[in-house]
């Protein structure tokens, strides 16, 4: 308890000087309480607004596919240069050193694999994602797919309701079926469904168009890297979304699966965080890989 006996009246008011208003730089967010905030500031770099997030959730439907046989060996060395880590729940436990001190996006739906019909998911309970102190939660979208797209839907819906409840937010990820087109017709309907039904931040892929993607989602977007490219490839990829209004970047397997992954993620956060262009991205990459 404060000495009342040393109690001293508060003179520094500065009348003179108005209030500032507090803006603040993620999309979207200006209007959600301190919490989500606070987590969504941990992902999205203050200064420029922008995350490098490093995907390594695959094997919840993958199993230990090529660059993620030993997570120890393979992903804890590029840790430290992300700015946000995303995998399972049974990864983060047994995977991931509890001091890395980094911002957790939590895969948080599971239920089929690549064996069965993809999608067909259930929503972890959110106090699993309270227990685990998690940043954000990211739930599967399945727009255009007949089967799982109103089950998806409500998958999303039902984590924003208690990601609102607890503070934590939630990214939509859409998904690309063998029927579905992969233009900015479909990626900017799918990204508007993710953030009308409650999606804090979308993930999705880029296509030609992708300014428009972004420019009609209300949430920051960030694109998934796909399948392994040539390095050069990747970083133009990370380099025209950014310049399109990409909120950043989701990458998995263009980071572990590159021949050098350390020197690959440095290349990657220099694009997203600096601008540097692919050219000399690459050349960063070439340097660094000696």
């Amino acid at each position: 308890m404060a000495d009342l006996d040393d109690l001293r009246e508060g003179s520094k008011f500065n009348t003179d000087i108005a209030v500032q208003n507090q803006a603040f730089h993620i999309k979207g967010a200006s209007h959600l309480g301190w919490g989500m905030k606070d987590r969504l500031t941990r992902i999205f770099n203050a200064k420029t607004g922008k995350a490098v997030m490093l995907a390594f959730d695959h094997g919840f439907i993958m199993g230990p596919t090529s660059g993620l046989e030993r997570i120890d060996l393979t992903i804890t060395p590029l840790m430290e240069y992300a700015d946000c880590l995303m995998c399972s729940r049974g990864i983060l436990q047994t995977s991931v050193p509890a001091n890395i001190n980094k911002p957790i996006c939590l895969r948080a739906d599971a239920g089929s694999t690549i064996l069965t019909e993809l999608n067909d998911n259930v929503v972890i309970d959110i106090e699993d994602a309270v227990r685990m102190n998690v940043s954000a939660m990211a739930v599967m979208l399945a727009i255009g797919d007949p089967k799982m797209e109103a089950k998806t839907v409500a998958n999303l819906y039902h984590a924003a309701n208690q990601g609102a409840k607890y503070g934590i937010p939630v990214m939509g990820v859409t998904a690309v079926g063998k029927e579905m087109a992969r233009d900015a017709r479909y990626f900017g309907l799918a990204s508007r469904v993710a953030a009308e039904n409650g999606a804090n931040i979308v993930k999705t892929y880029y296509c030609d168009g992708f300014s428009n993607v972004v420019a009609a989602c209300p949430v920051p977007v960030v694109i998934a890297g796909g399948k392994k490219l040539p390095e050069l490839e990747a970083l133009d990829l990370c380099y025209r979304a950014i310049n399109d209004g990409a909120a950043g970047v989701d990458m998995g397997r263009n980071v572990f699966q590159s021949e050098s992954p350390i020197a690959m993620i440095q290349a990657v956060h220099a694009v997203v965080h600096e601008g540097l262009d692919p050219h000399k991205a690459f050349e960063m990459f070439n340097d660094l890989k000696k």
